[in-house]
Formats: structure tokens, sequence, C-alpha cells
């Protein structure tokens, strides 16, 4: 059954037993309430025709002969009408207009006892009490019948309004339904439509973003395919070509000639032991030999290999830390490979006469979290554009495509230092404006 179903019979049931309630309860409120008001008092006159009867059947023992007494008593109004009945419901007795029928329903009903014990009914009526019980029953029978009736029309227009509101509520669900079915099939072009900013809406906008990262995912994974589809083949394309042409030549192969394909085998080793540890970190696989780690010294042994590259450039590099720092447990290896790639990205992308300084420090305690090491490495180079920076920490993502593979590198640098980042629990951060350079963020926590 749908959602709206089930929502519409809910309200309907839930309706509906409110209503039964309502004029039950009016009923059994309002007609005891009715039949208890005294319309009209002759309790004198049916106690002085009561007295003669009980005097009468103590006397005899029975009811025999009290028809004469009662025909020649004459009755307490002209308009009065009594009729006594048995136990048994036999008539003993009748006098009055009145038909039997109606001094029975509008009359006064009244059971005569001796020592305790029923003897006879006596029914007594006249017009002013036949008139107070006809407005009587009257009021309770209106009663009942307009209880019934505005229940029965406020019955039919909450099942319209409860029929219009199940619609209501569940057509932002209806809307979302076939989106989900499309996305099922693969179409990740869909979207669904925000009605509103409630609970509905939220569901929509998260779909929504959620399909627009389901269509930034495919694009990545086709791109990453195309990438090392690329960075495969033109090495594996040199290697190839160079065995073809020694293999046509059929002469010594000289040393000087395998330098190339040395070449070609180490970047392929190095892409290869990349995508793996690559894969390693992202699955949370990666095994790490945490030890106490003089971090600015880790950092003096990266700057001092890349020195040569950027004096070459005329490249500045200024390193700057802060008194007193504690050791880090970390794995040498991985954050050595993780800084190597952060400020060797940093010369590589600097103009001639740039600068690039990196900065030690701790920042103060903050009680939302453990207290880390953060590390900057800034640099004067030509910056990210805004539309770059949400990719940049991504697998073969280059945010020049026009940059050759081997002043680029294969992309997969900063994907790296994010998951041995990560893998150490802290964070990488990027902060860049075009045309002034960038700064790559890392923060370690001061693991004990």
């Amino acid at each position: 059954m749908s959602v709206k179903r089930q929502l519409f019979w809910s309200l309907t049931v839930f309706i509906s037993a409110m209503a039964i309630a309502f004029v039950l309860v009016t009923i059994f409120v309002v007609k005891p309430t009715i039949e208890h008001i005294r319309v009209a008092d002759r309790s004198r006159e049916i106690e002085e025709i009561s007295k003669v009867i009980v005097d009468h059947y103590e006397k005899k023992e029975t009811l025999e002969g009290i028809q004469l007494k009662l025909q020649s008593m004459p009755l307490p109004r002209p308009d009065s009408s009594v009729i006594l009945m048995t136990t048994k419901k036999e008539t003993l007795f009748a006098k009055g207009a009145a038909s039997h029928e109606m001094v029975k329903m509008l009359g006064i009903k009244k059971r005569i006892q001796s020592k305790n014990e029923d003897i006879a009914v006596l029914y007594y009526s006249d017009s002013e009490v036949a008139n107070l019980s006809t407005i009587q029953m009257g009021i309770g029978s209106s009663v009942t019948v307009l209880l019934l009736g505005s229940s029965a029309i406020l019955l039919l227009l909450s099942l319209v309004a409860a029929y219009w509101l199940a619609k209501r509520l569940t057509r932002p669900l209806t809307d979302i339904i076939p989106v989900i079915d499309r996305l099922r099939k693969g179409d990740f072009t869909a979207e669904a439509p925000v009605h509103s900013n409630n609970e509905y809406g939220k569901i929509a906008k998260s779909l929504n973003a959620m399909t627009r990262q389901l269509v930034q995912a495919e694009d990545v994974r086709r791109k990453l395919v195309a990438d090392v589809a690329h960075e495969l083949r033109t090495p594996i394309t040199i290697l190839r070509g160079k065995f073809d042409l020694f293999q046509h030549e059929g002469l010594p192969i000289a040393p000087e000639n395998m330098l190339p394909i040395q070449d070609e085998l180490i970047r392929l080793t190095r892409l290869v032991d990349d995508l793996h540890q690559l894969s390693l970190a992202e699955a949370r696989k990666l095994q790490l030999d945490l030890k106490p780690t003089d971090l600015p010294d880790l950092l003096g042994r990266v700057i001092e290999r890349l020195q040569h590259d950027a004096e070459a450039k005329d490249i500045s590099i200024s390193f700057t830390k802060e008194s007193n720092l504690p050791p880090i447990r970390i794995d040498q290896h991985r954050m050595i490979q993780v800084f190597m790639n952060l400020i060797g990205n940093a010369v590589r992308y600097t103009p001639a006469g740039g600068s690039v300084s990196i900065a030690v420090k701790l920042p103060p305690p903050n009680d939302s979290g453990p207290l880390v090491l953060q590390i900057e490495v800034a640099d004067t180079g030509q910056g990210i554009a805004p539309e770059h920076i949400p990719f940049v920490f991504n697998r073969f993502y280059r945010t020049d495509e026009a940059r050759n593979r081997n002043n680029g590198g294969m992309g997969l640098g900063l994907a790296i230092a994010r998951e041995f980042v990560l893998a150490h629990q802290g964070e990488i951060k990027v902060q860049t404006e075009v045309g002034r350079g960038s700064v790559f963020t890392v923060f370690l926590p001061l693991l004990p």
C-alpha cells in the first residue's frame, strides 16, 4: 500500500473513531439529562391515587374491586387520564379522554408498592404533562438527529480534507520516486524538484547533491581510466618502439641506448608503486611505522634534497620554526614523501626569482580536538583557479590540461599526500590566489 493510501486510511479511521465517540458521549450525556428534567410536578395527585390503591390492597390482599373505588373517585384535573395496570401489564382500570397509548407514552409512570413489593403500575397524564413530555422527547430526538447529521457532514468534509492533505503531503515523495528510479538505471541527469524547505525539500536537495556527486564521481572515474591508460600507453609505446628498432637493426645495443628504456621503466615502476600505495591508503590498509620524530629535522632533510632544483630556478627557500617544538610520532618515510610532493610542487610551479617558505608552529590548544603541529608550505607561484580547488587532491588531476607529463608529473602527488596525512589522523588544506601563490597547510596530531 502506498504512503498516500496509508496516510489517508489512518486519518479516516482516526476521524471516524473521534466522530463516533463524540456522538456516543453526547447522546449518553444529553439524553439522561433531558429525561431527568422535572417538566411537571404531579406528585400530590399521584400520591392520592396511590394511597387509595395501597389501602385497598392491604385490606383485601388483592386488587379486585379497585375499579369501583377509582371510578367513584374524581380525577385531579378535568383533562386528566389515569391507567392502572398489573405487574403483568394487564389493564385493571382506565379513565380519561386520552388514548391508552398516549397516556403510556407521554404520562408519568409510577410503580405502586406495598411492603416493598410491586403490586401495580400507575400511569398519569394531563394536557400539561403531555405537552411537556412531547417537548422533552422532541428535544432529545432533535439533538440526536442534529448530532448525527452534523457528524456525518463533518466526517465527509474531514475525509475530503484528509484525502487532500494525504495527497499534498506525499506529492514531493511521489515526485522523488521517479528520480530515484532513473538514478538506479544509470541516468545521473535526473534531479528532484524542490517544493519547500521542509524535510521533503531537504531530502530532494540532498538527493540532487548526491546526483551531482555521482556525476562528478563518474567523470573522475572515466578520467582516471583515461589518465591511467595515457600514463601507461606512453612509456609502453616508447619501449615498444625502441625494442622494434633494436630488433630491426640486429646490432649489439650500446649501453647509452638503454638509458631511455631504463627511464621509462623507472617511470612505469613509480606509477605502479604510487597507485598501489594510494589504493592502500584509500582502503585504510596502509601500514605505518610510527616513531618519535623531530619534524623540523625531517623538513630540513627534505629542503636539502630540493635545494639544488630551487637554486637552478633562482628560487629562495626559507624555513622557520617555533622553539621547543615537541617530537611527533609519524612514519618518517611516508611524511618525507608528503613534504617532497608539497615542497617539490611549490618549487616546480614558482617562476624564477620567486620564493618558497616553510613554517612549523604549534597552534593554541583547541578544546574540540587534540594538540597538533601546523606545517605551512607557501609559494609565490601562479596559484590555482577557484574552480580547480575542490579537485586538486584527486588522482591524476592537473589544473593545466596542456601541461605535459614531463613538466607536470602524473597528478598523483597531492592525492598521495592527502591520503598519507589522513592515515596519520591529520588534515591538509589549501589556500590560493591566482597570480599570487598558494599555501598548503598540514595539521598533524601529537599522538601519544
